[in-house]
């Protein structure tokens, strides 16, 4: 979506980028209906294991056979409106103007000014913004059309690229790697282990990012291992 005011076409306009409405209401559908259709599955379990003393779970089984027919159908379209709300809060909402990036995700919102921002890409299924020292300003999962997204960046006089233009300088993290700082190599340690449990969506995992890119190092995931590189520090980090 963007606005410009009538009477000045290059005042204030914006773009907003995010999932359409049709989008998420196909996705809250989507949600209700396997919510209720493991409803519907539970309760045509319960019923058959209570058929077989010998079958595990019988308590559980029996409390769930005894519950009226729509009242699981109903529960499980309910914790499907709940998941699909979920999903909905960690989606990636992006609002540009010539000025600023505006990323917002989980409530919150991160502003990145235009002068700040040397280059956006796509790196895989992740939006990054590079500052002009070589670092990353943000990395962000985005779920949101390549081409959509590399147009309204363009549209708004950002220099965009296909791909992360320091692809090739990513090297494989291995414990106590002797190019990398003491410090650095004692967050990468603490953030794999993190990576390993809980993925590169958890909170924990992006805030040691955050902590590495005060050291001057770069990281990305892929299949829950590490790579990173190297950047000269040239400022303290945008937020």
């Amino acid at each position: 979506m963007s606005k410009s005011p009538e009477g000045d076409p290059q005042a204030d306009r914006f773009t907003v980028l995010g999932r359409s409405t049709w989008g998420t209401v196909c996705v809250y559908v989507a949600f209700v209906l396997a919510g209720a259709g493991v409803g519907w599955l539970v309760g045509i379990l319960a019923d058959w294991l209570v058929t077989l003393p010998w079958a595990p779970w019988q308590g559980p089984a029996r409390l769930l056979a005894s519950i009226p027919g729509p009242v699981l159908p109903v529960a499980g379209s309910v914790a499907g409106l709940l998941v699909g709300l979920v999903a909905q809060h960690e989606e990636l909402v992006i609002r540009l103007t010539d000025e600023r990036v505006v990323l917002r995700r989980k409530g919150r919102d991160r502003e990145f000014p235009h002068e700040a921002i040397a280059t956006a890409c796509r790196d895989g299924k992740y939006l990054v913004l590079l500052g002009h020292n070589g670092g990353e300003l943000t990395r962000e999962e985005c779920d949101l059309e390549a081409g959509r997204v590399a147009g309204a960046f363009s549209e708004h006089g950002y220099a965009w690229a296909d791909a992360d233009p320091y692809e090739g300088e990513f090297r494989r993290w291995v414990p106590d790697t002797p190019e990398l700082p003491a410090a650095a190599s004692a967050l990468l340690k603490a953030r794999q282990r993190v990576l390993e449990k809980k993925g590169p969506s958890d909170d924990d995992v992006r805030g040691l990012r955050d902590e590495l890119a005060r050291l001057g190092v770069v990281v990305r995931d892929e299949k829950r291992r590490q790579y990173w590189r190297t950047f000269q520090q040239s400022g303290p980090a945008v937020e």
